[in-house]
């Protein structure tokens, strides 16, 4: 089968210039190519997925067949060999050493970090005062990841640093991920500079931590002393600080970025349709009547999970990678083992033959008749099968308390002449989200 080559290819670079410049409006016009379409980063091959029944064969029913593709491998030489990265017997033996973090019962746990730490952000706000609203929730979800990782005076230190060096990495990782190589190392390239200081004083801190809990060998109950006493079940043994270094920092990364970027554009969105404010502050008042919010709430604030969902369908992550194993065959197309192959949530998410009225916000779209029509593989904001996020309940647990504590509290209000547009790196964020905010109490 002739697979028809993406227009807009560069010499020697491909179509990484036009990706980078266009992002989602580049990976989202493949699907006008068809199901499989040829596109060159730099020199490399890859094969891009428009069809979301292929991309949960991918993901799900074949994906034994599939590892992690060169985006990954660009990120390994900073994120190690963690959940994200890992691939085979290793990383199913480093998941079940990493799995009981995130049970149920763990989860009701983290819901008092991220409550008291909303409170404690919002303590800091006052009446009428603009806030960079985007840059408080990266923040907060640093902050909420980061406490529950590190318990001492030296985890602070570190939680300081991962709030200035992690937007830095995300931000200019995806850029270097899609560059050719011969750029990677190139020192006058400034966002070279920018992510490798970052990544050297993310490094620095976090192995001091571990360093200094190797010393005492003490629980203090947070995520890292759980990472370090975790034994495997069938040899008895433990991670090396290596690993837990690698753990330490995917949990960093990967746990506050979805979050951060769901909660600011939650706020936008609810600003911008005033009957889906209206429905959602009345449940959080009817359900919490008052209170602080505790995880026993997460269940009962269904609209509040319907916006959740639609806002992580609106402003996901925007590529994903897999490279074949073995010889596959998708969509009529044989690939043989080593074929890089690509596909983008964001645009599945927007893609008008799966998901009615894309561009609208409406979070009723996730009541579950209405959900059970959408296509397995059209909507993957963690991804799906064996490979899933395994942070998801936490990310949707965490966003959700947060919302409700500021919905509970704050009136959250743009402002006005100012436009916020989406700007897409590894993930939708927003340019920039200055948002004026009020006690309710005040009105």
């Amino acid at each position: 089968m002739n697979v028809p080559v993406a227009p807009d290819r560069w010499i020697l670079l491909g179509h990484t210039p036009s990706m980078l410049r266009h992002r989602a409006g580049f990976t989202s016009s493949l699907r006008a190519h068809g199901d499989v379409v040829r596109i060159f980063l730099g020199p490399l091959e890859t094969y891009f997925l428009t069809n979301p029944e292929l991309v949960n064969r991918v993901l799900v029913t074949e994906g034994t067949s599939f590892s992690k593709g060169i985006v990954f491998d660009r990120f390994r030489p900073f994120m190690g060999n963690g959940l994200v990265m890992s691939e085979g017997a290793f990383h199913l033996r480093q998941r079940r050493l990493v799995q009981p973090a995130f049970h149920r019962t763990r989860l009701a746990g983290y819901a008092g970090t991220m409550v008291r730490a909303t409170a404690e952000l919002t303590g800091t706000w006052r009446a009428g005062e603009v806030r960079r609203f985007d840059t408080d929730m990266q923040r907060l979800a640093i902050t909420v990841v980061g406490e529950t990782l590190f318990s001492t005076e030296l985890g602070r230190r570190a939680i300081a640093e991962a709030r200035r060096s992690i937007p830095v990495v995300l931000k200019e990782g995806m850029i270097r991920a899609l560059s050719p190589r011969f750029l990677e190392h190139v020192p006058i390239v400034p966002a070279n500079r920018r992510f490798d200081r970052a990544v050297e004083r993310l490094r620095g801190i976090v192995r001091e931590v571990i360093t200094a809990w190797r010393a005492t060998g003490e629980d203090h109950g947070d995520l890292l002393s759980m990472l370090m006493l975790a034994r495997d079940e069938d040899t008895g043994e433990a991670m090396t600080d290596s690993q837990v270094y690698d753990e330490v920092i995917t949990l960093l990364t990967a746990g506050s970025e979805t979050s951060a970027v769901a909660l600011a554009w939650f706020f936008h969105e609810l600003a911008r349709n005033p009957a889906v404010e209206r429905r959602a502050r009345a449940e959080v008042d009817r359900v919490l009547a008052g209170r602080a919010a505790t995880f026993a709430d997460v269940a009962k604030l269904e609209y509040l999970r319907r916006i959740v969902d639609e806002v992580l369908r609106m402003y996901p992550i925007w590529i994903l990678m897999r490279r074949a194993l073995k010889d596959v065959e998708l969509g009529g197309v044989r690939l043989p083992a080593g074929t890089e192959v690509m596909f983008s949530p964001y645009s599945l998410h927007f893609d008008p033959r799966f998901h009615e009225d894309p561009e609208r916000f409406d979070p009723d779209r996730w009541l579950p008749e209405r959900a059970a029509r959408i296509p397995r593989g059209a909507y993957v904001p963690f991804g799906a099968g064996g490979r899933q996020c395994i942070g998801k309940a936490f990310a949707h647990t965490e966003i959700t308390l947060v919302a409700a504590t500021i919905l509970a509290g704050w009136d959250v209000v743009p402002v006005p002449g100012v436009p916020v547009r989406t700007t897409v790196t590894s993930a939708a964020y927003p340019t920039r989200m200055p948002m004026t905010v009020t006690p309710r109490r005040a009105r």
